[in-house]
């Protein structure tokens, strides 16, 4: 029983292998997905993935990387798509100061309105945050909202702030990166109940995979690291996993 709670099967990376990859998680007991939209078009093309099966659910949002070109300022197609009964989050949203350095204010614009849409929706909310970690947090603080950190790429002291918040973090491949001492940390000190399992497929495929589209199927990797980085045996990882998934997404 895992829940993949971040992928991108809308991105067209999985064009022509979408029927195998779902076929191939399914059969690794990734049993359920949630599809994460971006910007307008990725995240109808979410909806309708999730709408046409019963094991894909849709998160509908506009990235920080792309709101430079949102022409909708009042994300009039956001608040349409909530209409639809397999969306169960707002995301990814957030702030990325890495990739887009110039243009802050617009970031910081975008992500309150979304976090305003999460609220009068009752939805959760799913936060890209890279390179912002403050902004983010003081944002964050002022929107009391339950949601998850994706691929949380901060330190342990801002892990443990994130999750006075009431926020799940999202951990990912990168946690199988010999590199990745920070976040091994974090896995390593914050108790599992407030950890979920992501792969943000296509990307950030795991070890021993790394440089190849990530696949739902490789979360096993994921839940085996955490499993051997907190001593605790994979079946309870997998079932405290998942049960924190589903209390968020309430699916």
């Amino acid at each position: 029983m895992i829940i993949d709670t971040h992928i991108h099967l809308n991105d067209r990376k999985y064009q022509d292998i979408l029927e195998e990859v779902i076929k191939e998680a399914l059969e690794n007991d990734v049993e359920r997905m949630i599809v994460v939209g971006y910007d307008r078009s990725s995240s109808i093309k979410a909806v309708k993935m999730a709408s046409s099966s019963d094991f894909i659910y849709a998160a509908v949002g506009l990235h920080p990387s792309d709101v430079i070109k949102e022409e909708d300022f009042d994300l009039n197609w956001l608040k349409n798509l909530l209409r639809e009964p397999k969306v169960i989050a707002i995301g990814e949203i957030g702030l990325d100061y890495y990739w887009n350095k110039n243009n802050r204010d617009l970031q910081i614009t975008y992500f309150k309105k979304q976090l305003e849409i999460a609220r009068n929706a009752n939805l959760p909310i799913i936060i890209h945050s890279r390179d912002a970690a403050m902004d983010t947090y003081e944002i964050l603080k002022e929107h009391s909202l339950p949601g998850v950190l994706h691929c949380f790429p901060y330190s342990l002291e801002m892990a443990r702030e994130f999750i006075k918040l009431g926020f799940y973090l999202g951990i990912g491949g990168v946690l199988t990166f010999k590199n990745s001492r920070v976040l091994k940390e974090v896995v390593k000190e914050i108790d599992i109940k407030h950890l979920l399992s992501e792969t943000d497929g296509p990307y950030l495929t795991p070890e021993p995979y790394r440089g190849k589209i990530n696949r739902p199927a490789y979360l096993k990797y994921i839940i085996d690291e955490i499993s051997e980085i907190k001593k605790i045996d994979s079946e309870t990882v997998l079932t405290v996993l998942y049960q924190n998934a589903r209390n968020l997404f309430r699916i």
